[in-house]
């Protein structure tokens, strides 16, 4: 299923991503879909509104609601009717690839995983937010993570590292790498989240959503991909005192033989 050429929405270049995919739709993936539709239009009527309120992730589960670490993934998140069903498509659109690339069992295994560790993730930073004597939150506790966002952040993180030398062409029109996505969601999580909403916790489940979507799709798993990168961080830091040395070095050394024949033009 490796393909070459730009990815773009709605297939572009030679291959498809998108629309353009020839890829059948995987039934898991519409029942994720019809899920989370379901359970965004519950919240605009009265009488189930409070159906997605329990199932989200929010503060209660320090009250005994663990159960929404499991569901949040699977709860429409958001008010305006646009936007989500854009969302809905992305999702779509990246996560019928990686479906088939994986296979159901790898795929929801990596939902699972990814979507519960962004989760304690999450409620830890929130718990020392608290501890640190920060306001509680309200209903829109986590907003950066919750339902769809936290499964695009994970579909696209793993078509990024499963495909990471394809181009998808960013907002229909910038070709970019796909591994620079990963980097790329953490960035807008950080400057259209953080920044304007202040939601820490729900940033950092999103870096952790991002983090074991790649070190779970990496050879060893997050413990191999930490040892890795501490070892590259340890050979740059190495590579920087050797060239520091090398310039002081240079700036102390005196060229003997040419001092010779300087002396013996003047004399």
């Amino acid at each position: 299923m490796q393909r070459s050429g730009p990815y773009g929405f709605g297939g572009s270049g030679g291959g498809g991503f998108g629309l353009g995919s020839g890829a059948p739709a995987p039934r898991d993936l519409l029942g994720i879909l019809v899920a989370l539709f379901a359970t965004f239009s519950l919240q605009f009527f009265n009488s189930t509104e409070i159906i997605p309120v329990l199932l989200r992730l929010s503060p209660a589960v320090f009250r005994g609601f663990v159960w929404q670490i499991v569901a949040y993934p699977f709860v429409g998140w958001g008010k305006n009717g646009f936007w989500f069903l854009l969302q809905l498509l992305i999702l779509f659109w990246f996560g019928r690839d990686v479906f088939w690339r994986l296979g159901r069992r790898r795929f929801w295994l990596l939902l699972a995983r990814a979507a519960i560790g962004a989760a304690i993730v999450a409620l830890v930073v929130e718990l020392a937010r608290l501890w640190a004597g920060g306001p509680p939150l309200g209903i829109d506790a986590f907003s950066l993570m919750q339902g769809q966002l936290v499964l695009l952040a994970i579909t696209i993180a793993a078509f990024a590292t499963l495909w990471g030398e394809a181009t998808i062409l960013l907002f229909f029109v910038l070709p970019v790498k796909a591994r620079w996505f990963l980097w790329l969601e953490i960035l807008f999580a950080f400057v259209f989240g953080l920044l304007p909403y202040k939601d820490v916790a729900g940033f950092f489940g999103v870096v952790a959503s991002v983090f074991l979507t790649y070190s779970l799709l990496s050879s060893g798993g997050p413990g191999a991909v930490l040892h890795r990168w501490r070892k590259e961080a340890e050979r740059k830091i190495i590579e920087q005192r050797l060239g520091r040395m090398r310039r002081k070095r240079n700036f102390g050394v005196i060229d003997g033989d040419r001092d010779r024949d300087d002396d013996e033009y003047i004399h």
